[in-house]
């Protein structure tokens, strides 16, 4: 955690955790073999958070380490949930939640998460994600 990101309160600032999520999440995506935004491009896909939520534990303060997880807890038709942890060694600090929908980049309309997406997750989770096309958007 940087002198930048602590409040007035010797806090990490709460807005700043979206932003750690947010960077984990193109890590993930790299890790996946689908570096963001190039690679979902290719498949003529683009993706945009509908829902964000996170959840705070403990907090973080300057100059912590941390470790940020991420995993794909459920695939729908044409969106993912993204779920997400800091710790800092031990103890879990926050908990959050990313739904990102798939979309057409140019018209910005929901379409189907690519199949080599949805086996890239499962082969990288190494655990299938929940996938209910039924319900989800």
């Amino acid at each position: 955690m940087r002198w930048a990101e602590v409040d007035g309160q010797g806090i990490v600032f709460n807005g700043h955790y979206l932003m750690y999520f947010d960077v984990a999440v193109t890590e993930y995506w790299r890790a996946l073999g689908f570096p963001y935004p190039d690679a979902w491009l290719a498949q003529d896909c683009d993706t945009f958070v509908v829902k964000a939520t996170v959840e705070y534990h403990a907090p973080a303060r300057f100059d912590d380490l941390v470790d940020v997880g991420v995993r794909v807890g459920r695939i729908g038709r044409s969106s993912m949930q993204l779920i997400l942890e800091i710790h800092r060694g031990a103890d879990h600090l926050i908990t959050g939640e990313i739904i990102y929908v798939n979309a057409d980049p140019h018209a910005r309309r929901p379409k189907p998460v690519p199949e080599v997406i949805r086996q890239a997750v499962e082969r990288f989770e190494r655990v299938a994600p929940t996938v209910d096309g039924a319900n989800a958007g």
